[in-house]
């Protein structure tokens, strides 16, 4: 493994993802000052989610034709200024272009990220990119409580403060450009060497599906956690940011025990451990215990989300040997935002029978998610040396 690489990207991936993780934790703010309904707010998710949706397959597929490691430092940049705007306007339409750009950042980041990591990892590629994967949900986890400590001093011009991390690690990258030149070259070389091997589209469609269903699931949680600790439980705004970066750091378990057991285990053993995990915990929080029991539940259902996680980039990648980037970018991207498409239609359902509901639908999604995923093959590029299994 090269660790100055996955040091370096992982640092990307972390200020990168700090805007995703901020963005709930701003709408109890948006919603006290400018009386937004819940599915206004998750609007706004919607935009960030859409617009990295969209142009991470495009930004994948360019990367995969020609390789440009300075999309990472673009797109690092753009993630963090884009919604570091947001509190300088009342405006609804503004907000959802500001956050659209910021999708745009995060989608041009992703991809090229990801696909670099892949050759730096050596032979623990999921481990590595649970390294990868840590970084992002760091990012998660700590952008609720960044962006809240600002939010409380400045009021919504606190937003702008979104903008130190990712303007401070950009000029890192930009100065380290000449390293990931080089590294990007003999990426490009790598893949050469494989590229009589043949791309599995049926199975890796199939694996898409199981991304979507733990999509919905993370999406669902990271957006109404802070807002059913408000409405519900009844409880202040920071302490909806705390329950939040629970669950988000219980991530950060989840995402190097993911690693680590798929390296030792097999991919699709770890993917499968992880949704049968959430089909009990996620029926336990939909029962609605009181606010202490909630609070403990927030930890398995964090780590099981969490775990199949780099388990399913690894295993996209080796399904399309020859798309490693056009694969990251629907792992990582299409598909993981498409959990943020959905949040707007859970938000109707809010308006209309309260936030509780949709915790019971969403208990429903690891069974699915479960019977998509259950018979994966083996990767060609795996069979040769076949792991053990649980």
């Amino acid at each position: 493994m090269n660790y100055r690489y996955v040091g370096l990207l992982t640092a990307g991936h972390l200020v990168t993802d700090i805007n995703q993780g901020a963005l709930p934790a701003i709408l109890p703010f948006l919603i006290a000052e400018h009386h937004l309904s819940y599915q206004a707010a998750a609007g706004l998710v919607f935009a960030l989610s859409m617009s990295s949706s969209v142009a991470q397959p495009l930004f994948g597929l360019y990367s995969d034709r020609m390789s440009k490691p300075w999309l990472i430092p673009i797109g690092v940049l753009l993630a963090g200024v884009g919604l570091s705007t947001l509190g300088l306007t009342s405006k609804y339409w503004l907000w959802f272009a500001t956050v659209t750009l910021s999708g745009v950042g995060v989608a041009a980041f992703h991809p090229e990220g990801a696909r670099l990591m892949n050759f730096a990892a050596g032979e623990n590629r999921a481990t590595a990119m649970s390294v990868f994967g840590i970084g992002g949900t760091l990012g998660i986890a700590l952008g609720p409580i960044f962006i809240t400590s600002f939010l409380l001093w400045f009021g919504m011009k606190g937003t702008l403060a979104l903008a130190f991390p990712v303007t401070v690690t950009a000029i890192l990258l930009v100065r380290k450009f000449a390293v990931l030149s080089s590294f990007s070259t003999h990426s490009t070389h790598t893949m050469s060497k494989i590229s009589s091997l043949p791309d599995e589209w049926y199975p890796f469609l199939r694996l898409t599906g199981g991304v979507i269903c733990r999509s919905i699931i993370f999406f669902t949680f990271n957006t109404f956690i802070p807002l059913y600790w408000i409405a519900v439980h009844k409880e202040s705004k920071a302490a909806a940011s705390v329950a939040l970066t629970i669950l988000l750091s219980a991530g950060v378990v989840g995402q190097f025990l993911g690693g680590r057991l798929a390296d030792r285990y097999g991919d699709r053993a770890v993917i499968k451990l992880g949704f049968v995990w959430l089909i009990f915990a996620l029926s336990l929080f939909a029962m609605g215990p009181d606010v202490t029991l909630s609070t403990l539940l927030l930890i398995p259902i964090g780590i099981g989300v969490s775990m199949p996680y780099s388990p399913m980039v690894v295993l996209g990648q080796k399904y399309l040997p020859c798309r490693v980037a056009l694969s990251s970018g629907i792992t990582l991207g299409l598909t993981v935002s498409a959990g943020g498409m959905i949040v707007p239609l859970l938000g109707r359902l809010a308006d209309s029978y309260g936030l509780g509901l949709i915790f019971w639908v969403i208990a429903g999604v690891p069974i699915l998610a479960l019977f998509l995923t259950f018979g994966l093959p083996f990767p060609q590029i795996d069979r040769k040396r076949e792991p053990s299994s649980f």
